[in-house]
């Protein structure tokens, strides 16, 4: 065989197409190194917060339906019919005002009927008083005389009072906040005719585990949040403690009185109350969100040039969205507090939102 058999076309053509495969080989071989590079490089984006100082406060949290500290039920002091009505629900009223009358004409003439008595009675009185200086009467008459002037004076002071009895008058200022008569109606003594509450201030009334009562003082400051105010907070403070534990429940009496200029509260009213009993000031704290708790432990996501590192941190009081770091973070470092469920130590991060 000669040389010019050996490299015939059709063995020129079977070497190409060898060639070619192995050149497609490599580069794929290429493209899927590429390829498993990108993915370890991988980008995952997360928001974030800053390590930031500020006062946190600890507090005692409880539900409560407010009161009104002041809330009279008035009465009528003598029997009649009611005259005129003074006043409605929802009047303002001041101590000692009329807010309603009973027909006095009876109650008018009783006490002048008295007074005339009481006057000749006087005059009596005073003719035996002078005869009796001079020893022209006995002393048993005299002494008579004044004990029936006296007692027929205090007979006219209390038809007088009947008489002023039927001016209903509010023994506290507030709201009228319930009418229990109408004109017309006949009402005896001691029949109620209206309810005046005062609101401001309020109370809210909490009973309290025992084993908080250490860290429970009178004048500790508190807060209001009701659900018929949303997005309103009330200050408040702790007025009163009871000294005791009622056995039974295990729990003591605190009274907290809520300021309320604009009267957006009313008694009814039901209000969740915190109680303020320590706060700590320029503390470090961090998003509640950032931190992840297992088996009792609590760490955090740090971003360092847009790589996160897993880190235990010491946290102290929870208030609202923001908690208490004790130790594990310095000021102005960046955690994680979205997206902390992709990570791992070392994972490249992309923050796009802080």
């Amino acid at each position: 065989m000669t040389k010019e058999n050996l490299f015939s076309k059709p063995a020129l053509l079977f070497a190409a197409i060898l060639f070619i495969s192995f050149t497609a080989c490599s580069s794929n071989n290429q493209n899927n190194n590429q390829n498993n590079d990108d993915d370890s490089t991988l980008v995952i984006p997360v928001e974030a917060g800053s390590v930031l100082r500020g006062d946190i406060s600890a507090y005692y949290s409880n539900t409560a339906t407010l009161e009104a500290e002041q809330e009279a039920m008035v009465v009528s002091k003598v029997r009649g019919i009611v005259k005129e009505i003074m006043v409605e629900e929802g009047d303002r009223v001041k101590a000692g005002q009329i807010i309603a009358k009973i027909e006095d004409d009876q109650y008018r003439i009783e006490a002048e009927r008295a007074k005339s008595t009481m006057d000749r009675l006087y005059n009596d009185f005073q003719r035996n008083e002078e005869l009796f200086e001079k020893n022209l009467i006995a002393a048993e008459t005299y002494e008579n005389s004044r004990f029936e002037y006296e007692a027929q004076k205090s007979a006219y002071e209390l038809a007088k009072l009947n008489q002023e009895y039927t001016s209903i008058r509010t023994p506290i200022g507030g709201i009228i906040s319930e009418r229990l008569v109408k004109k017309g109606n006949m009402i005896g003594i001691d029949q109620q005719t209206f309810k005046v509450t005062d609101f401001d201030p309020l109370q809210a009334i909490l009973y309290v585990p025992e084993h908080e009562m250490a860290k429970i003082k009178k004048d500790q400051p508190a807060e209001l949040t009701a659900d018929a105010r949303p997005g309103e907070v009330f200050k408040g403070r702790v007025e009163r403690i009871s000294p005791i534990v009622d056995p039974a429940t295990g729990t003591f009496k605190v009274t907290v009185y809520i300021d309320q200029k604009e009267n957006a509260l009313r008694p009814g009213m039901f209000g969740r109350i915190k109680i303020v009993y320590d706060t700590r000031v320029n503390t470090k704290m961090i998003p509640k969100i950032a931190v992840i708790t297992e088996d009792q432990k609590q760490t955090v996501f740090v971003v360092r040039d847009s790589l996160v590192y897993k880190k235990e941190i010491k946290t102290g009081y929870v208030n609202g969205s923001q908690i208490e770091v004790l130790d594990g973070l310095d000021d102005g470092e960046i955690v994680v507090t979205t997206g902390q469920g992709s990570l791992q130590d070392s994972t490249k991060v992309n923050v796009v939102r802080s």
